[in-house]
């Protein structure tokens, strides 16, 4: 199969690519190139077949003839990126994955693969919401994402399948690791302090994913059988893995030697909360079952953390964290206000 990846060269794109690439797919990837310089050092991570440095905003139904399949991945990745300009988030994460979906349709791409969230839930009180429960996003980015999911819905027919993924937050490994995550946050700031720090109260439900599962659930997804995915909207995560924050953090303290829970200065309630079924996962991508377990995906990021040795600073800093990333490039003028790319002057 033909696939096109965007935002390859991110978090779930750096391990995304190699595992279609062993699947036997050829892979174009798509990516500005805005978080080049963030993977972990020494980390290479394996390119595509064939490697298109654009925007997705300038991405067209020429660029994508001949393709069978399109991964959409790219746009502003999490809340506190998608506050920074909400409606830069819906032109991105909304009004842009929508037109591409509607090119993929145009160039007879047959199937759509979108990365859409369990947080357009937003507030889903103690009980468990599915994929029959309306969305209500609290964020822009929730918002817009939710946004894009009923563009591709209305745009399925006998020549296209959309497959809307709503991935529960991300954690792991990855050669593109983020530390703008919580779980990953939190690790790391227990293994480099001994403090596991909660931003919030810790009440509120999240689900989580290791992020190779989310890789896994991709593949599984453009390879299952038409039938079973067309214009579905699947929960992907597992049941096990719906915790409350509080609950992450004691289990990652539990993980690191001598660490100890602590309610960081200021720490306020979250709205963000939902408790998320995924009975629909095991009936409608049968071949994917999770592998990870957040114990066992926490104590390889403990592995992870160790050996890069990283003060406080820098897992707090650009490197690892995609807003204050996006706002040194800003501050360089390497990007414009609208965080399209641009040349910068050399010096003579």
């Amino acid at each position: 199969m033909k696939v096109c990846v965007t935002g390859h060269r991110g978090y779930v794109g750096a391990l995304l690519v190699p595992l279609l690439r062993r699947r036997g797919h050829r892979v174009l990837g798509v990516d500005s190139g805005l978080f080049d310089g963030c993977a972990l050092p020494g980390a290479v991570p394996e390119g595509p077949d064939r490697d298109l440095r654009r925007d997705i905003r300038d991405l067209g139904a020429d660029d994508l003839a001949g393709l069978d399949a399109v991964v959409h991945l790219a746009g502003l990745s999490n809340d506190p990126l998608g506050d920074l300009d909400p409606a830069l988030t819906d032109e991105i994460n909304g009004r842009a994955a929508a037109a591409l979906a509607a090119s993929a349709r145009k160039a007879g791409v047959r199937r759509f693969v979108f990365a859409s969230t369990c947080s357009v839930y937003g507030a889903g009180g103690e009980g468990t919401v599915d994929e029959e429960t309306p969305p209500r996003p609290l964020t822009p980015y929730a918002a817009a994402k939710a946004s894009a999911e009923a563009a591709m819905r209305a745009l399925a027919g006998d020549g296209f399948s959309p497959v809307l993924l709503r991935f529960a937050t991300a954690y792991g490994v990855s050669p593109m690791l983020r530390f703008d995550l919580v779980a990953n946050n939190l690790v790391a700031h227990a293994t480099a302090t001994g403090r596991v720090l909660l931003k919030s109260t810790g009440r509120q439900w999240r689900p989580l994913i290791h992020v190779a599962d989310m890789a896994e659930a991709i593949a599984v997804a453009l390879e299952a059988p038409r039938d079973a995915v067309h214009g579905a909207t699947v929960n992907v995560g597992d049941d096990d893995a719906n915790l409350r924050i509080a609950d992450l953090a004691d289990a990652v303290a539990a993980a690191i030697p001598g660490a100890c829970v602590e309610l960081a200065p200021g720490a306020a309630p979250d709205r963000r909360s939902y408790r998320v079924s995924f009975a629909r996962l095991g009936r409608v991508l049968p071949a994917f079952r999770p592998r990870w377990t957040v114990a066992r995906g926490v104590a390889d990021l403990h592995r992870a953390v160790v050996a890069l040795g990283l003060p406080v600073a820098d897992f707090e800093g650009a490197r690892f964290n995609r807003l204050p990333h996006l706002l040194q490039l800003r501050a360089a003028g390497r990007v414009a206000a609208d965080l399209r790319p641009r040349a910068v002057a050399r010096p003579a």
